[in-house]
C-alpha cells in the first residue's frame, strides 16, 4: 500500500525548515538584515514567522507515520505515551541547557539562576508534541478537528475577553496582552532577554495552547498524506485546503490579527495555509513526479534535525560568549570579530550579515553530513 512507503519530501520539508531556522538565527549583524529574515517586529508577518510553525506541522504529520508504525508492531498506547514524556522532559532539558550555556564558564561570559530563561523553542516543540500525542491516541479523528477549534477558540477568547489588571481586556499591544501577564507573572524574569516588553516569552505559557492546534493540523495534513487517495488527489487536497486557510487566516485577522510574537489563532491558520501550500508542492515535485535532483543536503539536515538545531545553538551562543578588548579598548566578541574581519571586507554590510549565516548553514550542514556518512542518527 501506498502509505507504507516512506513520504521522501517530509525528510526534504524538515530538513528545509531547520536549514532555515539556522539561517535566520545567526545574522552576522543584526543591524545588517534583510527584513524577510527577521521577525514582523509585532503583527504582520515575514517569511521568518513561517519557519516554527513549519516545523511543528512537520512534526503533526510525522507523528502519524511514527505513531501507526509502532502501533502495528504491537506497541500500546501507554508505551508510546511514556515515549512521549520522555521526548518532552529530554526536549526541555535540551532547551534549558542552550538557554543558560556556556554557564558563565567562559571569561567575560555571564550568566545567572535568576533570568535563566525556562521557556523556549525546544520546550514548545516538546510540549506541543506531548499534548498532540494525548489527543491523537484517545481522540477519533473528527474529534481532534473539534480540539483544534477548542484550542484556537479558546485563545482567541482568552486574549480579546479576559482582563489584564491595570490594562483592560482585548489589549494585543507588546504590554498588556494576556500572554504577557501571565509570562510576566509566572514566569518574571525567566522570559526572552529580547523580547518586545520585560516578562514577554515569543514560546510563553499561554501562547503554548495555539501551538498544540498547529501541531495537531499538521496531524491532519498526516492522516490525508497517509490515506489510500492517489498522489494527485492528495496533492491537489493539500493545495485547495492551503488556499482555504490562507482565506480564512486573512478574515480572522480582522478581528484577531496575525501575529508570530502571540501565536494567534489567525496566525495558526493562515501559516498552516502556507505551510499547507509548501509542503504541497514538495510533495509534487518529489513523490509524485520523483525529481529529487538538490534534495539530499536537506534530507541530510533533516535526519538529525534536532541535534543539529541543538548543536547550532551552542556554537552561536559560544560566538557571542568569546569575548575580549581590542587594542583600541573596545570590546568586541569572537561573533563579530569574524563578521567583521572575514565577511564585511567582501560584501555590504547586508550581504556580509547574509554570508555569516550561510557560512553558518554550511558549517552546520556539514556535521549533519558527517553524522549522516557515519550512519550516526541520534533519535529522541
Amino acid at each position: 500500500m501506498e502509505h507504507s512507503k516512506r513520504i521522501y519530501s517530509l525528510d526534504v520539508f524538515r530538513g528545509a525548515t531547520i536549514a532555515a531556522m539556522i539561517l535566520v538565527n545567526n545574522a552576522g549583524s543584526y543591524d545588517y538584515v534583510y527584513p524577510q529574515l527577521l521577525h514582523a517586529e509585532w503583527h504582520g508577518w515575514t517569511f521568518t514567522d513561517w519557519i516554527f510553525p513549519f516545523f511543528l506541522f512537520m512534526v503533526g504529520m510525522s507523528m502519524v507515520f511514527s505513531f501507526e508504525s509502532r502501533l502495528k508492531h504491537g506497541d500500546t498506547h501507554q508505551q508510546i505515551l511514556r515515549h512521549s514524556l520522555k521526548r518532552l522532559l529530554i526536549l526541555f532539558a535540551l532547551g534549558l541547557f542552550i538557554n543558560g550555556f556556556p554557564f558563565g564558564l567562559i571569561p567575560g561570559s555571564q550568566f545567572s539562576i535568576a533570568t535563566w530563561r525556562i521557556l523556549g523553542v525546544l520546550q514548545r516543540i516538546g510540549i506541543c508534541y506531548f499534548f498532540t500525542s494525548l489527543i491523537y491516541l484517545n481522540v477519533k479523528p473528527k474529534g481532534q478537528w473539534l480540539w483544534i477549534g477548542i484550542l484556537l477558540g479558546i485563545y482567541w477568547f482568552a486574549l480579546k475577553v479576559i482582563p489584564v489588571p491595570g490594562y483592560g481586556a482585548g489589549v494585543l499591544e507588546p504590554e498588556g496582552n494576556l500572554a504577557w501577564f501571565i509570562d510576566k507573572t509566572l514566569l518574571g524574569k525567566h522570559t526572552w532577554a529580547f523580547a518586545p516588553v520585560f516578562g514577554f516569552d515569543p514560546e510563553g505559557i499561554l501562547s503554548t495552547i495555539p501551538a498544540i492546534a498547529s501541531t495537531l493540523l499538521g496531524v491532519q495534513a498526516g492522516r490525508w498524506l497517509r490515506s489510500e487517495r492517489s498522489q494527485e488527489e492528495k496533492t491537489a487536497g493539500m493545495f485547495v485546503a492551503g488556499n482555504l486557510c490562507l482565506l480564512l487566516g486573512i478574515i480572522m485577522n480582522i478581528w484577531l490579527p496575525i501575529n508570530k510574537n502571540l501565536w494567534t489563532s489567525s496566525y495558526v491558520v493562515f501559516i498552516n495555509g502556507w505551510a499547507l501550500n509548501c509542503f504541497a508542492t514538495i510533495y509534487w515535485i518529489v513523490d509524485v513526479k520523483g525529481k529529487t535532483w538538490g534534495t539530499k543536503p536537506f534530507v541530510i539536515f533533516g535526519m538529525n534535525a534536532i541535534t543539529v538545531y541543538t548543536l547550532s545553538e551552542l556554537l552561536a551562543n559560544l560566538l557571542w560568549a568569546i569575548s575580549w578588548n581590542r587594542a583600541d579598548g573596545t570590546f568586541t566578541t569572537l561573533h563579530d570579530a569574524i563578521y567583521e574581519n572575514v565577511f564585511l571586507p567582501i560584501a555590504s554590510p547586508v550581504n556580509a550579515s547574509l554570508l555569516f549565516a550561510i557560512a553558518f548553514v554550511l558549517m552546520m550542514y556539514a556535521v549533519a553530513w558527517g553524522m549522516w556518512k557515519k550512519r550516526l542518527f541520534i533519535k529522541i
